[in-house]
């Protein structure tokens, strides 16, 4: 049986529909205060200066595994998740995303991924590995500017 077929097993229903609610507060509101507002009432750690964009989502599910630090930047229609539903089981991480790096919008972060201090992560990628402190990611999967099979 497939995974998500047992979500209601995981997370009590009324938890779900009310993250629900907060996430689209931190979605669409257009205060970065009540977005805010809402990421730490669904549990994420938000670091001070935390600018996070319009429409990037947090996981539904477990938003307590998130942590942004000190002026992180999350990019529009980004989205960070902290769990996978796989075919025969589900598998949850920690995203950590460090001090004043900056997530490119429509970025995806699977589960697990640190993103270092300073770190950028470019536009449209997907980051599936942890990003070093001062590093620029780009591209699906992401990898570091400048590294190519060419080189």
């Amino acid at each position: 049986m497939n995974s998500l077929r047992g979500w209601t097993d995981v997370k009590p229903v009324w938890r779900i529909a009310l993250n629900y609610v907060l996430v689209w507060v931190a979605r669409v509101a257009p205060s970065l205060r009540v977005r805010n507002w809402a990421l730490r009432r669904l549990g994420v750690t938000v670091g001070e200066g935390v600018s996070w964009g319009l429409e990037a989502t947090p996981d539904v599910f477990w938003p307590e595994l998130i942590t942004l630090g000190d002026h992180a930047v999350v990019g529009y229609d980004s989205v960070i998740l902290c769990h996978e539903f796989l075919q025969d089981e589900y598998r949850t991480g920690e995203v950590v995303v460090g001090d004043r790096a900056m997530i490119g919008a429509k970025t995806v972060i699977l589960p697990g991924v640190h993103v270092g201090e300073r770190a950028q992560i470019a536009a449209n990628s997907l980051v599936t590995r942890d990003v070093p402190p001062e590093t620029t990611v780009a591209g699906v999967p992401a990898r570091p500017m400048g590294d190519s099979d060419d080189e």
